[in-house]
């Protein structure tokens, strides 16, 4: 092994890893790798490690004997921790696919080449079939294996909050970049087509779809919408527990309030979707909503696009993008950007401006 090298006083290097040095809060030297081969990383760490002295504070340096945490157990721990949170069944399933590749893996010897490997494998596997035996779907897309690293950053963050690894092992895991995602793309319906599939939609569905085309509300949020959050009288509906967890009053236009004053309030269940089949709430509906798209011609559609159809035709018809965001709930006017350019005049409008401003200064001039 080569020899240490000092080139700054506390930070040195043994072979290709640079370590620090610094005096605790009783005068003891204390030595400590940063298991990096980044002399920026070492200087940081040891900014930490003499802000903790001065401040009190016992550094928690880092122990293979005590950080000896597997992926696996910190897996469970976090699955119990969030067993409560909405989404908590696909958040399982994300969970599950990173065991088969970290399994057993300590959680300190995850490495950045480690995360690269499994992020280049995931980018290029397929789906995989439903039924045994069947053939491979489509392959992943980026937006999939980013949300799968999202949820391994998180895993992290709580990991390093419970003490079962060091700072420095959090870093590496939040330094892994995510892929570029190719989301712009919106697909949505003409008039004509929305009333073809709603004529082709069986009954209970097609409650759901007329009123996801006239709300833009999301499928889970429909599901959950219960009777105690609609009001007839001023014309809106609640939406209690959204994605990003906050609540919007959503208006309800004639059409849905005739719908909603139609349908039959069941005295066994609070919510407003029934499932006439098992008199309970919904879980699902992509087989039916299949068969609906098929018997109206309509290819490559999902029930999230009637989200998109609602949005679309609110800017095809003057609504400004930050009423279209409130409306869909959007945290940030980011997302609702995709529908910029469906709107067929406020660009012109916008040019137009300058038109005018020069005008008034040939004027004034």
């Amino acid at each position: 092994m080569a020899g240490s090298t000092r080139k700054t006083t506390g930070i040195y290097r043994r072979g290709e890893i640079w370590w620090i040095t610094w005096m605790d809060g009783n005068g003891i030297q204390q030595r400590e790798s940063t298991r990096s081969k980044i002399k920026a990383d070492a200087a940081y760490l040891l900014a930490c490690r003499k802000k903790d002295v001065a401040e009190g504070i016992v550094p928690v340096t880092f122990s293979r004997k005590k950080f000896a945490t597997t992926f696996s157990e910190l897996a469970e721990k976090y699955l119990t921790y969030c067993v409560a949170q909405k989404g908590y069944k696909t958040k399982s399933g994300r969970v599950t696919t990173l065991c088969r590749f970290f399994g057993d893996m300590k959680l300190t010897d995850i490495t950045v080449e480690l995360l690269e490997t499994y992020q280049a494998q995931r980018q290029s596997a397929r789906k995989q079939p439903k039924k045994e035996g069947g053939e491979p779907g489509k392959r992943l897309t980026p937006a999939t294996v980013n949300r799968e690293l999202a949820t391994m950053k998180n895993m992290f963050t709580k990991a390093e909050q419970w003490g079962l690894i060091p700072q420095s092992t959090l870093k590496v895991v939040r330094s892994i970049k995510l892929s570029k995602e190719k989301n712009n793309h919106v697909r949505f319906l003409s008039a004509e087509e929305s009333t073809q599939l709603v004529s082709s939609c069986s009954t209970g569905l097609k409650e759901l779809v007329i009123f996801a085309l006239n709300t833009g509300c999301r499928r889970g949020e429909i599901f959950d919408l219960k009777w105690e959050h609609v009001d007839l009288k001023h014309g809106f509906v609640r939406i209690a527990d959204s994605k990003n967890g906050e609540a919007r009053d959503i208006p309800i236009n004639g059409t849905l309030t005739a719908m909603l004053r139609g349908m039959i309030r069941r005295i066994d269940s609070p919510y407003v979707f029934v499932n006439p089949k098992t008199g309970t709430r919904y879980k699902d509906v992509k087989r039916s909503f299949a068969t609906a798209c098929r018997k109206a011609a309509i290819m490559d559609f999902r029930f999230h696009d009637l989200r998109h159809t609602f949005a679309s035709h609110l800017v095809m018809a003057g609504a400004d993008l930050t009423t279209v965001s409130r409306l869909l709930g959007h945290k940030s006017l980011t997302m609702t950007l995709r529908y910029s350019h469906l709107a067929p005049n406020h660009l012109k409008k916008a040019v137009e401006l300058l038109t005018w401003t020069a005008q008034t200064a040939t004027a004034t001039g």
